[in-house]
């Protein structure tokens, strides 16, 4: 017995438009996408006009697992993931301990096959506890099921080291993936240098602490010809670096968050600097940077959607904007939010956004997924792309509650998720 949707609309990432289909699942696999298709002895949802889209990928998250479970765990960031119509995330290892060896790249994965609501793809850290001292070991990192390497939340500082660890990962095809930060230049900032800081009296992080470091490991990428993923990108000094790379052919690529398309450091002004709910790294920065952002995710400089989804306590968040911690919550409100402010006002089509949250990613580190197709892996989400509602803190089935879009009435929420097979998110 399979599962059959009928009465949906299958979006046609070639044209553009959403077909009415019914879509088989059997097993982990789509079996028959056609008109009419016979219930037979099939479970029948009723997708009463749904749009049927590839499950969600998003290749930065925060899990929190091991080590800070009062923040998020795989349980309840994967349920997260579900909701906002993800079907396959890759988790950080900046947990405690730091998922530095095979042994924890293991422990990701068993929690997940208990106790997860979707595919989880764990990265191994570039340096032994993320220390930026001692390089880990990638081969059996790699061996064990590590996406690739990083070390977010940290900026790998030395130049001399950063290089060895390219060279070891373009000899294993492994992904090195940065937060590109120069401590230096950040010093103890808690936002984006700019007017909007000295104005509120807080120590700032310039822009050019993050191109500075994108510049130089792209040229350590042209050198040891590994591929670089740069994380989070947020200034538009960055975004042109990403868009030079790509015009020499190397093997770059780039995400964007929401809130880096969305938001500026007005937010913050604002609220005179007194909400840390709007406190995240990299900072929101200037419209300027904000227009950059949303440019180089319109015409490809920037290959994908991810939410840096960065769950807190509320203790945590409660303290003085200064001391709180970075980040943002975003799994269950990342496409409903670029679907509202992008699709819904014709800035950029459906299948050009459906792109940037699952097919570019799939094709970018090769995964599963990114498409609804007859034969491939039963991994998609089912929008509603009509009904509006208001994001509202008390329903996020995160443990964080950390973000400054609560209030917002947006469209496009996910109503049914289904992950190899499975339905792992139900709301029709």
């Amino acid at each position: 017995m399979g599962i059959l949707l009928k009465n949906g609309r299958l979006l046609n990432l070639e044209n553009g438009e959403l077909e009415p289909r019914d879509v088989l699942v059997e097993g982990e696999v789509i079996r028959q996408i056609a008109e009419g298709i016979e219930a037979g002895d099939h479970e029948v949802i009723d997708l009463s006009g749904g749009a049927i889209l590839p499950g969600f990928i998003d290749m930065h998250v925060h899990l929190r697992q091991p080590g800070f479970e009062a923040k998020e765990d795989i349980a309840t960031g994967t349920k997260a993931a579900a909701r906002g119509g993800y079907t396959t995330v890759a988790c950080m290892p900046n947990t405690r301990p730091v998922i530095d060896t095979p042994e924890l790249i293991r422990f990701v994965y068993e929690t997940t096959e208990r106790e997860g609501s979707c595919t989880v793809l764990p990265y191994g850290a570039i340096t032994k506890g993320e220390l930026g001292e001692e390089l880990t070991d990638y081969e059996a990192l790699k061996a064990a099921g590590a996406i690739g390497i990083t070390d977010d939340g940290l900026g790998v500082q030395s130049s001399s080291l950063m290089r060895e660890a390219m060279r070891r990962a373009a000899k294993l095809d492994m992904p090195v993936v940065i937060h590109s930060e120069d401590e230096d230049l950040a010093k103890d900032g808690c936002m984006n240098e700019g007017d909007v800081s000295r104005r509120l009296g807080l120590p700032g992080i310039p822009g050019l602490a993050e191109s500075a470091m994108i510049a130089r490991d792209i040229m350590l990428a042209e050198e040891t010809g590994a591929h670089l993923h740069v994380c989070h990108i947020s200034d538009a000094g960055s975004v042109e670096l990403v868009r030079w790379a790509k015009s020499r052919g190397l093997k770059v690529t780039a995400e964007v968050t929401p809130h880096h398309v969305l938001l500026t450091d007005a937010i913050i002004d604002a609220s005179e600097g007194k909400d840390a709910n709007m406190k995240v790294n990299p900072p929101l920065r200037t419209e300027k940077d904000r227009l950059a952002c949303l440019n180089g995710l319109l015409d490809g400089t920037i290959d994908m959607v991810a939410t840096d989804h960065a769950p807190h306590t509320e203790e945590e968040k409660k303290r003085p904007f200064q001391t709180a911690p970075f980040g943002f919550i975003g799994l269950e409100i990342a496409f409903p939010l670029l679907y509202t402010e992008l699709v819904a006002t014709g800035r950029v089509s459906l299948a050009e956004l459906t792109k940037k949250f699952a097919t570019n990613p799939a094709d970018v580190f090769r995964l599963e997924g990114g498409v609804v197709a007859e034969g491939k892996i039963a991994d998609l989400t089912v929008v509603d792309l009509e009904t509006e509602r208001e994001i509202k803190a008390d329903e996020f089935v995160s443990k964080g509650k950390n973000t400054p879009f609560v209030g917002q009435t947006v469209k496009g929420w996910s109503t049914l998720t289904i992950n190899r097979g499975r339905i792992t998110y139900k709301n029709i």
